[in-house]
Protein backbone atom coordinates (compact mmCIF):
# COMPACT_ATOMS: atom_id res chain seq x y z
CA UNK A 1 0.00 0.00 0.00
CA UNK A 2 2.77 2.30 0.84
CA UNK A 3 4.45 1.52 -2.42
CA UNK A 4 1.09 2.74 -4.72
CA UNK A 5 1.44 5.98 -2.56
CA UNK A 6 5.05 6.25 -3.37
CA UNK A 7 4.46 5.88 -7.09
CA UNK A 8 1.40 8.16 -6.74
CA UNK A 9 3.68 10.97 -5.48
CA UNK A 10 6.24 10.19 -7.30
CA UNK A 11 4.07 10.50 -10.70
CA UNK A 12 2.03 14.10 -8.92
CA UNK A 13 5.89 15.41 -8.74
CA UNK A 14 6.90 14.57 -12.21
CA UNK A 15 3.75 16.21 -13.20
CA UNK A 16 4.12 19.09 -11.70
CA UNK A 17 7.43 19.67 -13.28
CA UNK A 18 6.51 18.52 -16.79
CA UNK A 19 3.39 21.47 -16.39
CA UNK A 20 6.17 24.02 -15.03
CA UNK A 21 8.19 23.71 -18.00
CA UNK A 22 5.67 23.70 -20.66
CA UNK A 23 4.84 27.02 -18.57
CA UNK A 24 7.79 28.45 -18.68
CA UNK A 25 8.32 27.65 -22.31
CA UNK A 26 5.18 29.28 -23.07
CA UNK A 27 6.04 32.48 -21.31
CA UNK A 28 9.37 32.47 -23.00
CA UNK A 29 7.44 32.30 -26.62
CA UNK A 30 5.42 34.58 -25.75
CA UNK A 31 7.70 37.74 -24.85
CA UNK A 32 10.26 36.19 -27.23
CA UNK A 33 7.91 36.57 -30.27
CA UNK A 34 8.43 39.94 -31.10
CA UNK A 35 11.82 39.49 -31.17
CA UNK A 36 11.65 36.62 -33.69
CA UNK A 37 9.60 38.50 -35.55
CA UNK A 38 12.22 41.69 -35.48
CA UNK A 39 15.08 39.26 -36.81
CA UNK A 40 12.92 39.19 -40.58
CA UNK A 41 13.77 42.60 -40.70
CA UNK A 42 16.78 44.01 -42.02
CA UNK A 43 18.87 46.78 -40.49
CA UNK A 44 18.19 50.18 -41.41
CA UNK A 45 21.20 52.93 -42.16
CA UNK A 46 20.20 56.55 -42.64
CA UNK A 47 21.23 57.59 -46.63
CA UNK A 48 20.35 61.21 -45.65
CA UNK A 49 19.36 63.73 -43.08
CA UNK A 50 16.91 66.59 -43.68
CA UNK A 51 17.19 69.81 -41.76
CA UNK A 52 14.91 68.98 -39.22
CA UNK A 53 17.04 66.12 -37.84
CA UNK A 54 14.85 63.45 -39.80
CA UNK A 55 16.50 60.73 -41.82
CA UNK A 56 15.97 59.41 -44.88
CA UNK A 57 16.55 55.74 -45.67
CA UNK A 58 15.39 54.99 -48.80
CA UNK A 59 12.58 52.82 -50.50
CA UNK A 60 14.93 49.70 -49.68
CA UNK A 61 13.40 50.11 -46.23
CA UNK A 62 10.09 50.14 -47.40
CA UNK A 63 9.73 46.79 -49.43
CA UNK A 64 9.61 44.52 -46.12
CA UNK A 65 6.16 45.55 -44.96
CA UNK A 66 5.11 46.94 -48.70
CA UNK A 67 6.27 44.38 -51.24
CA UNK A 68 3.89 45.00 -53.68
CA UNK A 69 4.18 48.62 -53.99
CA UNK A 70 7.63 48.78 -53.64
CA UNK A 71 8.27 46.62 -57.16
CA UNK A 72 5.63 47.79 -58.72
CA UNK A 73 6.97 51.52 -57.78
CA UNK A 74 10.62 50.88 -59.30
CA UNK A 75 9.08 50.82 -62.99
CA UNK A 76 7.87 54.61 -62.49
CA UNK A 77 9.20 57.70 -64.30
CA UNK A 78 9.39 59.02 -60.71
CA UNK A 79 11.43 56.45 -59.55
CA UNK A 80 13.63 56.67 -62.53
CA UNK A 81 13.77 59.93 -62.76
CA UNK A 82 17.44 59.91 -61.40
CA UNK A 83 20.06 57.67 -61.03
CA UNK A 84 24.21 56.96 -61.12
CA UNK A 85 25.45 56.43 -64.30
CA UNK A 86 25.50 52.96 -65.98
CA UNK A 87 25.40 51.60 -69.38
CA UNK A 88 22.37 49.82 -68.79
CA UNK A 89 20.44 52.95 -67.99
CA UNK A 90 22.36 55.43 -70.73
CA UNK A 91 20.26 54.96 -73.42
CA UNK A 92 21.84 56.59 -76.41
CA UNK A 93 23.83 54.53 -78.97
CA UNK A 94 27.77 54.11 -78.24
CA UNK A 95 28.38 52.78 -81.37
CA UNK A 96 30.90 54.12 -84.19
CA UNK A 97 29.27 57.40 -85.89
CA UNK A 98 25.74 56.83 -83.83
CA UNK A 99 28.02 58.09 -81.02
CA UNK A 100 28.44 61.55 -82.30
CA UNK A 101 26.84 65.30 -81.75
CA UNK A 102 27.26 67.73 -84.13
CA UNK A 103 27.08 71.11 -83.00
CA UNK A 104 28.46 73.50 -85.00
CA UNK A 105 30.66 73.66 -88.11
CA UNK A 106 33.80 73.48 -85.99
CA UNK A 107 32.39 71.42 -82.44
CA UNK A 108 31.69 67.85 -82.59
CA UNK A 109 30.92 65.64 -79.51
CA UNK A 110 31.28 62.30 -78.89
CA UNK A 111 29.99 59.92 -76.59
CA UNK A 112 32.23 57.00 -75.20
CA UNK A 113 31.97 54.12 -73.17
CA UNK A 114 35.10 52.58 -71.29
CA UNK A 115 35.46 50.11 -69.37
CA UNK A 116 31.81 50.54 -67.90
CA UNK A 117 32.23 53.74 -67.47
CA UNK A 118 31.18 56.66 -69.66
CA UNK A 119 32.57 59.78 -71.08
CA UNK A 120 31.35 63.17 -73.03
CA UNK A 121 33.98 64.40 -75.04
CA UNK A 122 33.88 67.59 -77.20
CA UNK A 123 36.76 67.70 -80.31
CA UNK A 124 37.36 70.47 -82.56
CA UNK A 125 36.68 69.24 -85.76
CA UNK A 126 39.10 71.41 -87.78
CA UNK A 127 42.02 70.77 -85.63
CA UNK A 128 41.73 67.26 -84.66
CA UNK A 129 41.87 67.99 -80.93
CA UNK A 130 39.99 66.90 -77.91
CA UNK A 131 38.99 70.04 -76.20
CA UNK A 132 37.54 68.40 -72.58
CA UNK A 133 36.14 65.13 -71.60
CA UNK A 134 33.62 64.51 -68.82
CA UNK A 135 32.46 61.52 -67.12
CA UNK A 136 28.75 61.05 -66.72
CA UNK A 137 28.21 60.43 -63.38
CA UNK A 138 24.52 61.03 -62.91
CA UNK A 139 22.06 60.09 -65.03
CA UNK A 140 18.50 62.60 -64.96
CA UNK A 141 15.41 61.69 -66.13
CA UNK A 142 13.15 58.46 -66.81
CA UNK A 143 13.87 58.30 -70.70
CA UNK A 144 10.61 58.41 -71.39
CA UNK A 145 11.26 62.19 -73.18
CA UNK A 146 14.91 61.83 -72.79
CA UNK A 147 17.72 62.25 -70.45
CA UNK A 148 20.08 64.59 -69.23
CA UNK A 149 23.78 64.00 -67.68
CA UNK A 150 25.14 65.40 -64.66
CA UNK A 151 29.06 65.41 -63.84
CA UNK A 152 30.78 65.84 -60.53
CA UNK A 153 33.94 68.06 -60.26
CA UNK A 154 35.12 67.87 -56.26
CA UNK A 155 31.77 68.47 -54.86
CA UNK A 156 30.19 70.30 -57.79
CA UNK A 157 27.55 68.90 -59.95
CA UNK A 158 27.47 70.24 -63.68
CA UNK A 159 25.30 69.59 -66.76
CA UNK A 160 26.79 68.33 -69.72
CA UNK A 161 26.26 69.45 -73.27
CA UNK A 162 24.87 66.29 -74.68
CA UNK A 163 21.34 64.75 -74.14
CA UNK A 164 19.45 61.95 -75.26
CA UNK A 165 16.53 62.71 -76.81
CA UNK A 166 13.79 59.58 -77.07
CA UNK A 167 10.95 60.08 -79.92
CA UNK A 168 14.08 60.42 -82.06
CA UNK A 169 16.17 57.70 -80.46
CA UNK A 170 19.34 60.42 -80.91
CA UNK A 171 21.41 62.70 -79.02
CA UNK A 172 21.03 66.25 -78.85
CA UNK A 173 21.41 69.43 -77.44
CA UNK A 174 20.88 70.08 -73.53
CA UNK A 175 17.45 71.09 -72.91
CA UNK A 176 18.67 74.80 -71.79
CA UNK A 177 21.80 75.63 -73.09
CA UNK A 178 21.94 77.71 -75.94
CA UNK A 179 22.16 75.85 -79.31
CA UNK A 180 25.46 75.76 -81.25
CA UNK A 181 26.99 77.61 -79.04
CA UNK A 182 29.38 75.20 -76.32
CA UNK A 183 28.89 74.98 -73.21
CA UNK A 184 30.87 73.04 -71.35
CA UNK A 185 28.86 72.72 -67.84
CA UNK A 186 26.12 73.71 -66.71
CA UNK A 187 25.96 74.41 -62.84
CA UNK A 188 22.90 71.73 -61.87
CA UNK A 189 21.55 73.99 -58.53
CA UNK A 190 19.49 72.60 -55.63
CA UNK A 191 16.32 73.63 -57.63
CA UNK A 192 16.84 71.62 -60.21
CA UNK A 193 17.74 68.26 -58.52
CA UNK A 194 14.66 69.07 -56.18
CA UNK A 195 12.18 67.79 -58.81
CA UNK A 196 14.90 64.69 -59.86
CA UNK A 197 15.79 63.24 -56.35
CA UNK A 198 14.29 62.55 -53.44
CA UNK A 199 16.72 64.62 -51.10
CA UNK A 200 20.25 66.54 -51.81
CA UNK A 201 22.25 67.62 -49.29
CA UNK A 202 23.28 71.55 -50.78
CA UNK A 203 26.02 72.49 -49.01
CA UNK A 204 26.42 75.65 -51.01
CA UNK A 205 25.87 79.15 -49.20
CA UNK A 206 21.93 79.78 -48.60
CA UNK A 207 21.66 76.36 -50.08
CA UNK A 208 21.38 77.74 -53.70
CA UNK A 209 24.53 76.46 -55.25
CA UNK A 210 25.46 73.56 -57.26
CA UNK A 211 27.60 71.71 -54.27
CA UNK A 212 26.51 68.63 -52.70
CA UNK A 213 27.52 66.37 -50.23
CA UNK A 214 27.81 63.44 -52.05
CA UNK A 215 27.34 61.05 -49.22
CA UNK A 216 24.13 62.75 -48.41
CA UNK A 217 22.09 62.45 -51.68
CA UNK A 218 19.06 59.92 -52.50
CA UNK A 219 18.16 59.41 -56.13
CA UNK A 220 14.98 58.96 -57.74
CA UNK A 221 11.73 60.26 -56.07
CA UNK A 222 10.71 57.12 -54.11
CA UNK A 223 8.81 56.81 -51.11
CA UNK A 224 9.92 59.49 -48.51
CA UNK A 225 9.82 62.24 -50.68
CA UNK A 226 6.13 61.99 -50.61
CA UNK A 227 5.49 60.59 -47.15
CA UNK A 228 9.09 62.06 -45.72
CA UNK A 229 12.53 61.04 -44.06
CA UNK A 230 11.17 57.76 -42.76
CA UNK A 231 13.72 55.87 -40.36
CA UNK A 232 11.39 56.62 -37.16
CA UNK A 233 8.31 55.28 -39.06
CA UNK A 234 10.24 52.02 -40.26
CA UNK A 235 12.28 51.17 -36.67
CA UNK A 236 8.82 51.88 -34.96
CA UNK A 237 7.22 48.86 -36.77
CA UNK A 238 10.97 47.02 -36.82
CA UNK A 239 10.42 46.76 -33.09
CA UNK A 240 6.53 46.52 -33.07
CA UNK A 241 5.45 44.25 -35.43
CA UNK A 242 2.07 43.91 -34.20
CA UNK A 243 0.93 47.24 -34.49
CA UNK A 244 -0.49 47.35 -37.83
CA UNK A 245 -1.72 51.50 -37.51
CA UNK A 246 0.96 53.23 -39.92
CA UNK A 247 3.16 56.02 -36.85
CA UNK A 248 5.91 58.03 -37.95
CA UNK A 249 4.78 59.09 -41.70
CA UNK A 250 3.12 61.40 -44.10
CA UNK A 251 -0.35 59.44 -44.55
CA UNK A 252 -2.36 61.33 -47.25
CA UNK A 253 -5.75 60.50 -46.32
CA UNK A 254 -5.07 62.59 -43.88
CA UNK A 255 -4.20 65.90 -45.98
CA UNK A 256 -6.34 68.40 -46.98
CA UNK A 257 -7.11 69.11 -50.80
CA UNK A 258 -4.73 72.40 -51.08
CA UNK A 259 -1.88 70.28 -49.13
CA UNK A 260 -2.41 67.14 -51.68
CA UNK A 261 -1.91 69.58 -54.41
CA UNK A 262 1.08 71.98 -52.92
CA UNK A 263 3.07 68.31 -52.84
CA UNK A 264 2.61 67.97 -56.44
CA UNK A 265 2.71 71.86 -57.43
CA UNK A 266 5.93 71.40 -56.14
CA UNK A 267 7.57 70.05 -59.02
CA UNK A 268 4.22 70.42 -61.08
CA UNK A 269 3.45 74.26 -61.21
CA UNK A 270 6.10 75.65 -63.51
CA UNK A 271 9.51 77.68 -62.93
CA UNK A 272 9.35 78.34 -59.29
CA UNK A 273 11.37 81.18 -57.17
CA UNK A 274 13.00 79.81 -54.04
CA UNK A 275 11.69 81.67 -50.72
CA UNK A 276 13.65 79.13 -48.36
CA UNK A 277 16.50 76.63 -49.87
CA UNK A 278 14.97 73.82 -52.06
CA UNK A 279 14.55 70.29 -50.05
CA UNK A 280 13.56 71.96 -47.06
CA UNK A 281 9.96 71.76 -48.17
CA UNK A 282 7.67 68.45 -46.92
CA UNK A 283 4.53 67.09 -48.04
CA UNK A 284 2.22 68.53 -45.88
CA UNK A 285 3.58 72.09 -45.74
CA UNK A 286 2.29 75.23 -47.06
CA UNK A 287 4.51 75.60 -50.56
CA UNK A 288 3.76 78.99 -51.12
CA UNK A 289 6.31 79.58 -47.79
CA UNK A 290 8.85 77.77 -49.43
CA UNK A 291 8.40 79.06 -52.82
CA UNK A 292 6.31 81.13 -55.34
CA UNK A 293 5.60 81.26 -59.05
CA UNK A 294 7.98 82.67 -61.90
CA UNK A 295 5.13 85.11 -63.15
CA UNK A 296 1.51 85.41 -62.41
CA UNK A 297 -0.02 83.62 -65.61
CA UNK A 298 -3.29 86.15 -66.73
CA UNK A 299 -3.61 83.75 -69.98
CA UNK A 300 -3.63 80.25 -69.56
CA UNK A 301 -1.72 80.65 -73.59
CA UNK A 302 1.07 81.54 -71.36
CA UNK A 303 1.04 78.04 -69.55
CA UNK A 304 3.76 75.63 -70.71
CA UNK A 305 2.34 71.96 -70.76
CA UNK A 306 5.87 71.19 -69.67
CA UNK A 307 6.05 71.91 -65.93
CA UNK A 308 3.01 73.37 -65.09
CA UNK A 309 0.30 70.64 -64.97
CA UNK A 310 -0.47 72.49 -61.90
CA UNK A 311 -2.15 75.54 -63.24
CA UNK A 312 -3.84 73.75 -65.90
CA UNK A 313 -5.84 71.30 -63.70
CA UNK A 314 -7.20 74.07 -61.50
CA UNK A 315 -8.50 76.06 -64.75
CA UNK A 316 -10.05 73.27 -65.80
CA UNK A 317 -13.87 72.36 -65.11
CA UNK A 318 -13.62 69.06 -63.72
CA UNK A 319 -11.55 70.60 -60.57
CA UNK A 320 -13.53 73.87 -60.16
CA UNK A 321 -16.48 72.03 -60.15
CA UNK A 322 -15.61 69.57 -57.32
CA UNK A 323 -14.38 70.09 -53.55
CA UNK A 324 -11.74 66.93 -53.22
CA UNK A 325 -10.20 66.53 -56.94
CA UNK A 326 -6.29 66.26 -57.17
CA UNK A 327 -3.45 64.87 -58.84
CA UNK A 328 -4.21 61.29 -57.28
CA UNK A 329 -7.88 61.74 -58.11
CA UNK A 330 -6.35 60.56 -61.36
CA UNK A 331 -2.81 58.93 -61.19
CA UNK A 332 -1.60 56.31 -58.55
CA UNK A 333 2.21 57.44 -57.55
CA UNK A 334 2.75 53.79 -56.98
CA UNK A 335 2.55 52.26 -60.51
CA UNK A 336 3.51 53.24 -63.67
CA UNK A 337 0.20 54.22 -65.69
CA UNK A 338 1.54 55.44 -69.04
CA UNK A 339 -0.07 54.37 -71.96
CA UNK A 340 -3.03 52.91 -69.62
CA UNK A 341 -5.99 54.93 -71.76
CA UNK A 342 -8.39 52.37 -70.35
CA UNK A 343 -7.67 52.89 -66.33
CA UNK A 344 -7.59 56.99 -67.26
CA UNK A 345 -11.22 56.66 -69.16
CA UNK A 346 -12.75 54.79 -66.05
CA UNK A 347 -11.52 57.48 -63.63
CA UNK A 348 -13.62 60.12 -66.04
CA UNK A 349 -16.32 57.90 -66.11
CA UNK A 350 -16.52 57.96 -62.45
CA UNK A 351 -17.31 61.59 -62.31
CA UNK A 352 -19.27 61.58 -66.06
CA UNK A 353 -21.43 58.49 -66.03
CA UNK A 354 -22.85 56.98 -69.33
CA UNK A 355 -26.23 58.42 -69.17
CA UNK A 356 -24.95 61.81 -68.04
CA UNK A 357 -22.48 62.31 -71.09
CA UNK A 358 -23.20 62.92 -74.87
CA UNK A 359 -20.26 62.72 -77.40
CA UNK A 360 -20.46 65.42 -80.07
CA UNK A 361 -17.41 64.22 -81.69
CA UNK A 362 -17.76 62.52 -85.19
CA UNK A 363 -18.45 59.05 -84.61
CA UNK A 364 -15.44 57.99 -87.00
CA UNK A 365 -13.03 60.49 -85.29
CA UNK A 366 -14.26 58.51 -81.91
CA UNK A 367 -13.71 55.34 -83.42
CA UNK A 368 -10.14 56.13 -84.26
CA UNK A 369 -9.56 57.62 -81.25
CA UNK A 370 -10.93 54.49 -80.00
CA UNK A 371 -13.78 56.30 -77.91
CA UNK A 372 -10.25 57.64 -75.47
CA UNK A 373 -11.30 60.28 -73.64
CA UNK A 374 -7.71 61.40 -73.03
CA UNK A 375 -7.03 61.90 -76.57
CA UNK A 376 -9.74 64.17 -77.24
CA UNK A 377 -9.92 66.12 -74.10
CA UNK A 378 -6.32 66.38 -72.78
CA UNK A 379 -4.51 66.11 -76.24
CA UNK A 380 -0.35 66.27 -76.47
CA UNK A 381 0.74 69.75 -77.34
CA UNK A 382 3.99 70.91 -78.25
CA UNK A 383 5.86 72.71 -75.42
CA UNK A 384 7.41 76.37 -75.40
CA UNK A 385 10.27 75.77 -73.71
CA UNK A 386 11.34 72.19 -74.30
CA UNK A 387 12.76 72.43 -78.01
CA UNK A 388 15.12 69.57 -78.91
CA UNK A 389 17.56 70.02 -82.28
CA UNK A 390 19.08 66.70 -83.56
CA UNK A 391 21.71 68.01 -85.58
CA UNK A 392 23.16 71.14 -86.68
CA UNK A 393 21.09 71.74 -90.06
CA UNK A 394 18.01 69.42 -88.27
CA UNK A 395 14.95 71.05 -87.16
CA UNK A 396 13.97 72.04 -84.11
CA UNK A 397 11.59 69.61 -82.70
CA UNK A 398 9.19 70.64 -79.52
CA UNK A 399 8.54 67.85 -76.74
CA UNK A 400 5.54 67.19 -76.77
CA UNK A 401 3.33 67.04 -72.99
CA UNK A 402 -0.19 66.04 -72.51
CA UNK A 403 -1.89 69.32 -71.15
CA UNK A 404 -3.75 69.00 -68.38
CA UNK A 405 -6.20 71.50 -69.12
CA UNK A 406 -9.28 69.17 -69.71
CA UNK A 407 -11.61 70.69 -72.28
CA UNK A 408 -12.95 70.18 -75.15
CA UNK A 409 -10.37 70.96 -78.03
CA UNK A 410 -11.39 71.69 -81.70
CA UNK A 411 -12.25 68.73 -84.01
CA UNK A 412 -9.06 70.18 -86.62
CA UNK A 413 -7.01 70.05 -83.48
CA UNK A 414 -8.29 66.64 -82.15
CA UNK A 415 -7.87 64.88 -85.62
CA UNK A 416 -3.85 65.98 -85.64
CA UNK A 417 -3.30 65.04 -82.31
CA UNK A 418 -0.95 61.99 -81.07
CA UNK A 419 -3.09 59.17 -80.23
CA UNK A 420 0.00 57.16 -77.81
CA UNK A 421 -0.17 58.32 -74.35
Amino acid sequence: MSQNKFQNRFLSIRMFFWLFFILLLGIYIYFRRPLISKSNYQDIKPLATHSNGENYVGSEACKECHADIYHIHLETAHYQSSSLANPALVKGSFKENENLYRLNDSIQFKMLLEDSEIYQEAWNINAQEKMSRSKIDVVIGSGTKGQSYLSWDDDKLYQLQVSYFNPTNSWTNSPGIPMELMEHRRPANAKCLECHTTFAKNTALYGMGNSYDKSQIVYGVDCERCHGPSQKHVTFHKDNPEISEARFVISHDTLSQLQRLDACALCHSGVRMDIQPAFLFLTGDKLSEYSLPDSNVKDLKEVDVHGNQYDLLRASKCFKQTERMDCTSCHDPHKSERGDSVSFNKKCMECHSVNSVFCNVDSSLSNQKNTNCIACHMPLIPSKSMIMQIGRDSLKVPVKVRTHLIDIYAQSTAETIDEKM
